[in-house]
């Protein structure tokens, strides 16, 4: 199968960010989408887009709208554009009696009482995935990261693999599910993964074995369109980018906006590399697999596997010194002050540490954790 990969204009930015419409007296989630989107229509035409280029759209579930920025050249600029979004959003679901959240998983709504929207697709994934399909309620940011040339799309996929659990921790923000402490940092990494296609991605040595893989899917029937590969990292080959889809939704757009750069500087480090004639080191698929697990269920505490040889370190120490080799790109892409926010994820703590001691603070209250991470929201 012949699978063409669009060109793109080198660490261009696109995000997308999925935020949760809840009940603004309860603090359950509303299935309300249906409702805003159409006001949404009405009020503001310009900011839903189109179906190739949308701006605020639905997605699985009627408790959720997404929100997608162009393409752009820096993170502030993709940061913005969310802002703008939100704005809109805010400004049609708040008198409607309907706040934002954006975490994770919903601190204690049930994902069995949730409605699916209603569309072909998605009753499809449903029906064929049954039980585990009637349990993702979950939320999540993507971040989008141009290439201009095909053949480094596997090995800037292998080089962002090995930095998964660093994505896995800093944005890591679904502790609870269903009114109960999981014990995990991210809940939503687990849950993600048992869709068919979901979780960790296969690598492969350039895309021609890619293409292979997804003609075996489709000769299968795993698959009837590439976008149902839910990989937590996957090239676009229609938009032409690598997608970094590792991380839970955060709360305010600062957060969001350093995984952007983290990601950024990390591709264009990696594509760099390529064009000077390197090579992007791997890890074994055991050592991957079990990086994931300790981020999803410790988080900032993790301890990771570094590289093939089994060298091990906490996972902040070794974001420092990432973030440290990683300056002088920030500095030529315009996102030095965004990748400098990722230290100041780890000084007051990512998503799931703060809702927490929030709980703890409240005796166990997670409406008051759905308040905080509310008003979190608003000061976006």
């Amino acid at each position: 199968m012949k699978i063409d990969f669009a060109r793109s204009e080198q660490s261009t930015l696109g995000l997308e960010w999925e935020i949760a419409l809840v009940d603004a007296e309860t603090g359950e989630l509303s299935a309300s989408a249906g409702d805003v989107l159409a006001d949404i229509a009405a009020e503001h035409p310009d900011a839903i887009g189109d179906a190739e280029h949308p701006h605020i759209k639905g997605e699985l579930l009627l408790n959720t709208v997404e929100l997608v920025s162009g393409v752009c050249h820096t993170v502030n600029e993709g940061v913005e554009d969310l802002r703008r979004n939100l704005n809109v959003l805010r400004g049609v679901a708040h008198p409607r009696g309907l706040d934002l959240l954006s975490a994770g998983t919903h601190p204690f709504s049930n994902p069995a009482e949730q409605r699916v929207t209603d569309k072909e697709r998605y009753a499809k994934l449903i029906d064929r995935t049954r039980w585990w399909g009637s349990q993702m309620l979950i939320y999540g940011v993507h971040v989008h990261v141009g290439l201009d040339n095909v053949a480094k799309a596997m090995p800037v996929l292998d080089g962002l693999v090995n930095y998964f659990p660093h994505f896995q921790a800093l944005s890591a923000s679904s502790p609870f599910w269903k009114g109960e402490d999981t014990g995990y940092a991210s809940q939503r990494a687990l849950m993600f993964q048992q869709l068919p296609t979901a979780g960790l991605p296969f690598q492969f040595p350039d895309w021609a074995g890619y293409e292979a893989y997804v003609q075996d899917m489709f000769t299968t029937g795993v698959i009837d369109a590439t976008s149902e590969i839910r990989w937590d990292i996957r090239p676009v080959a229609g938009l032409g980018t690598m997608e970094m889809r590792v991380c839970d939704a955060m709360s305010t757009l600062s957060e969001i906006g350093s995984i952007a750069a983290l990601t950024q500087c990390l591709v264009d480090e990696f594509s760099t590399t390529l064009e000077n004639g390197g090579s992007i080191p791997t890890m074994p698929p055991w050592h991957v697999q079990e990086n994931k697990w300790r981020a999803a269920r410790y988080g900032l505490d993790a301890i990771i596997i570094l590289d093939a040889a089994g060298h091990e370190q906490l996972v902040t120490e070794h974001t420092i010194e990432l973030l440290n080799r990683l300056e002088p790109i920030a500095a030529r892409l315009g996102c030095a002050d965004e990748l400098a926010g990722v230290e100041t994820i780890i000084a007051k703590g990512a998503g799931y540490q703060r809702q927490r001691d929030v709980a703890a603070a409240h005796r166990g209250d997670l409406t008051a954790v759905v308040r905080d991470l509310v008003a979190q929201m608003a000061t976006n």
